[in-house]
C-alpha cells in the first residue's frame, strides 16, 4: 500500500500526540515535531524501537519540500519506520 500523507496523519496523529502531550498533528511537519518528542519520550520510558520515529520524522520533513515522484517515495520510507508505533504507544500507555 502507498502511503500518502492523509493516511500517516489518520493512522499515526492521535497515538504520537498523546506521547508528545499535544493535540494530534494535522500537518506532515508538525507530525515530525511531535515525532521527535514522542521518540525521546519513549525512549526515556525504555521502550524499543523508539528511535525509528526520529527516522520517519526526517523522511516526512525531505518529502515536504519533494518532487511528487520523491515525496511517494520518502513517505512510504516515513511509512515503513512507524509500523510499531502502535505497539510503542501501547506499551507507553501501560507504563503511564
Amino acid at each position: 500500500m502507498t502511503a500518502t500523507a492523509d493516511t500517516i496523519l489518520a493512522r499515526y496523529a492521535t497515538d504520537i500526540a498523546f506521547v508528545a502531550d499535544d493535540e494530534p498533528a494535522t500537518t506532515l511537519d508538525r507530525l515530525a515535531d511531535q515525532l521527535m518528542d514522542a521518540s525521546v519520550t519513549l525512549d526515556d520510558a525504555g521502550i524499543t524501537g523508539a528511535e525509528e520515529l526520529d527516522v520517519a520524522a526526517t523522511y516526512l520533513r525531505d518529502a515536504e519540500d519533494a518532487a511528487p515522484e520523491a515525496r511517494d517515495v520518502l513517505l512510504n520510507k516515513a511509512s515503513q519506520h512507524l509500523t510499531d508505533t502502535t505497539g510503542m504507544v501501547a506499551e507507553y500507555r501501560l507504563s503511564v
